[in-house]
């Protein structure tokens, strides 16, 4: 068999050509082995990535969940900020006969639109936090009043309120000395005798005990 001999500095190479096609069928077959371990890890990783993503969406969720349920109490004061007031203004604009207020958690501005009469709450940041507007049993979705008349019969009807969210803020909001997280419910005020209760229904109807009171 013939061998080709070279030398490069001080160590000596030996060629063999016979060998050679033995060689680049195991050179030709490795790039595909690679190519196709490399698939392999492609799709692997798109298989796992959905499932990823949703477990930190989940821990993100919940990290949130826990920062909104701390709120910050507003400094005492006979008097709302002005930031509150400026964000006021954007919001609603120049409303005549607003009546503020300052309680434990908010900035309270209540006035009258559109033959309503409502209430916004403002934040440690002068931020909107949602708004309440006084309702009656008729303004509930259709299912939430059957419900309500089939679960809590021989109750008398009283004030109605309607929490509107802002879902621009993440701070919750706090009715009837009842922390809950901020989404858009009705509150509803039944008496029985000595019993009081507050009955949440949500946009669709579904109906929960919020608070006895």
């Amino acid at each position: 068999m013939f061998v080709n001999t070279f030398t490069v500095g001080s160590i000596t190479c030996e060629f063999h050509p016979a060998l050679k096609n033995k060689k680049m069928k195991k050179l030709a077959v490795l790039p595909l082995a690679v190519l196709i371990f490399l698939a392999m890890g492609q799709v692997q990783a798109i298989t796992l990535t959905p499932k990823n993503v949703n477990t930190t969406s989940r821990a993100a969720k919940n990290v949130s969940r826990a920062e909104r349920r701390e709120l910050r109490k507003l400094e005492i004061s006979n008097s709302v900020s002005t930031l509150t007031k400026d964000d006021f203004y954007a919001d609603f604009g120049d409303v005549p006969g607003v009546n503020w207020h300052r309680s434990d958690y908010y900035d309270e501005g209540t006035f009258v639109k559109d033959g309503h009469q409502e209430t916004a709450f403002y934040d440690f940041y002068g931020k909107l936090v949602g708004t309440t507007t006084l309702k009656t049993f008729a303004d509930l979705p259709a299912s939430g009043q059957k419900r309500i008349n089939a679960k809590y019969k021989g109750y008398e009807k009283g004030p109605v309120i309607f929490f509107e969210d802002n879902e621009y803020n993440d701070t919750d909001m706090m009715l009837y000395n009842t922390q809950f997280q901020d989404e858009d419910n009705y509150f509803v005020e039944l008496k029985k005798g000595t019993e009081r209760l507050i009955v949440r229904s949500d946009a669709i109807g579904d109906i929960s005990l919020f608070k006895t009171l």
